[in-house]
């Protein structure tokens, strides 16, 4: 038996697995991707961190930015404890390797972290690597949880959580190599599964996989969900690709304009604002560009090389003398696996939640752009020390195998299950209307609507099953689990935003503009098999 079980080998897990091991547990991975895959990758902007290295700044600032952009819905205890963890977070991942851009600012030839900044930030204060800054940390976490020998075990497509009597036991998978369905036992399990962006299917800049399959687990489980209807759309994405274009473009001084010219918004105002102003145009019938045209080829280079290469790549425009088209779409899910300030699961002991499938309440309605890199990795520390203090006092008792049994029979009849309609064509049917009923502007009418044809959906599921009849690397049997999940959680997601009668951050709904403080100052939790509570 494992003392910790972590189960995501993104920036979130591999933070966690590096404090678990320092702390003296054994620690084993297990991700249905590999650990460089993940969608950390995707945050290219930068990390949070009041260094004051380019402007003044200070930890005070940085948490009433965090608490303003949250409206509201932040916990000032969680916001201040990462805020303040900031410093000590960057100092560790300078230690460890991280290429951090720099600064050539003191006379002694020492060179301090370069920092620019975000929407919503009123200091340069996201440290960033050019713009690969997500992937930079990745790779060097990756690297340090090898040199620390630490146990992976890549394509583990988590099923469910192994519980007795409200405790964590550990957890099922299917190892999609071989097709086997297996259980690992451990004294304390850490779900680091990323959120679930991905239900907006053709229309977010996540990965495929980022279906909240570990939200869904942990909501059989037992555990609570909450806050499922703040979903953040990121105002820059290539227009035909959904591409992700950094806010650190905006950041270094990019404009944005309609096809008539204009500049209509502030660049750096928060998100959840410049995503509306965006769709707003779009509406009116013009289209909106991104403009880096005046910061020229060599700054934009030095600075934005993966922005310039993408551009090239997915809209054949050059951003050094041509306009770059783009579009908001869904970004990033607020909402997710409800947490104490241990950052234990609601609802299940021993079993803990860290980075985008977690609702640690730091981000409330709306997330400040560089707190995502911020979350994982100094709330992946702080839930990988609480998971092996958990595991020293665990019970080391293995659990039963229903659980495992279970699943293999429920894998063995979607092999068996005829296939009557096509999952595919429901999961692009699920994304386009998503897009278009729960999106940057939602109303009531239509928010009933998507959840009828959700409902219907999941009622049509027992119809839909895989062609592909082979128990090795099928792909075809793994995306039928991911969209299950996704389709699991689109009612609470729906039902949470049609709940929510105000504007709030990245929930916004027509004929209720105004936030209600009165009666919307609240989580919306929900549990299974219950009714949301708010």
């Amino acid at each position: 038996m494992v003392d910790v079980l972590i189960i995501g080998s993104g920036g979130a897990g591999l933070s966690a697995a590096l404090a678990a091991k320092q702390a003296g547990a054994s620690v084993v991975v297990a991700g249905k991707s590999y650990p460089t895959n993940s969608q950390t990758s995707m945050a290219q902007g930068g990390i949070n961190a009041a260094l004051g290295n380019a402007t003044c700044d200070d930890i005070a600032l940085h948490i009433a930015d965090t608490l303003k952009s949250g409206h509201g819905l932040g916990s000032e205890v969680m916001v201040e404890r990462m805020c303040n963890d900031a410093l000590r977070t960057i100092a560790w991942l300078d230690s460890i390797g991280v290429p951090f851009s720099r600064l050539d600012n003191n006379k002694t030839g020492t060179k301090s972290i370069a920092q620019r900044q975000m929407g919503g930030a009123r200091a340069k204060r996201a440290c960033y690597a050019q713009d690969y800054t997500g992937l930079k940390i990745l790779h060097t976490l990756y690297d340090t949880s090898l040199k620390e020998e630490i146990d992976f075990l890549d394509e583990y497509y988590l099923l469910n959580l192994v519980t007795k009597e409200g405790m964590v036991k550990g957890a099922t998978f299917l190892q999609m190599r071989t097709g086997e369905v297996i259980q690992i036992d451990a004294k304390s399990v850490i779900i680091a599964t990323g959120g679930y962006g991905s239900i907006y299917h053709g229309f977010t800049t996540n990965a495929y996989g980022a279906t909240g399959d570990g939200i869904a687990a942990a909501l059989r489980a037992g555990g609570s969900i909450s806050d499922m209807e703040f979903i953040q759309f990121h105002p820059t994405a290539l227009k035909h690709s959904g591409i992700l274009i950094s806010e650190s473009a905006r950041g270094e001084g990019g404009y944005l304009v309609n096809s008539d010219g204009e500049r209509f918004i502030d660049e750096l105002k928060p998100r959840d604002e410049v995503a509306r102003a965006i769709f707003i145009q779009l509406q009116e019938g013009k289209e909106v560009f991104l403009d880096v045209r005046h910061l020229g080829t060599e700054k934009l280079m030095e600075l934005l090389p993966q922005e310039m290469a993408l551009c090239k790549l997915h809209e054949q425009v050059d951003p050094a003398t041509e306009l770059i088209p783009i579009k908001p779409v869904a970004h990033y899910t607020m909402g997710g696996i409800d947490v104490d300030t241990a950052l234990e699961v609601n609802g299940i002991k021993g079993c803990f939640a860290v980075g985008e499938c977690s609702n640690a309440k730091v981000h409330g309605a709306n997330r400040l752009g560089g707190n995502s890199l911020l979350e994982i990795t100094a709330f992946g520390k702080f839930a990988g020390e609480n998971a092996a203090k958990y595991a020293l006092n665990a019970d080391s008792k293995t659990a039963q195998t229903a659980q495992l049994e279970k699943d293999k029979r429920f894998i063995q009849g979607i092999y068996e299950r005829e296939n009557v309609l096509n999952f595919y064509t429901y999961r692009e049917e699920l994304g386009r209307r998503f897009y278009q009923d729960v999106g940057i502007i939602r109303h009531n009418a239509s928010l009933s609507r998507i959840l009828d044809a959700a409902v219907a959906m999941q009622t049509a599921l027992c119809k839909m099953g895989i062609e592909d009849k082979s128990r090795t690397h099928n792909t075809n049997l793994t995306d039928f689990l991911e969209f299950s999940n996704a389709l699991l959680l689109a009612p609470a997601i729906i039902s949470s935003a049609i709940a929510r009668d105000e504007s709030r951050g990245a929930h916004f709904k027509e004929g209720f503009e105004a936030e209600n403080d009165e009666k919307f100052k609240k989580h919306i939790v929900i549990q299974w098999n219950k009714e949301a509570t708010v």
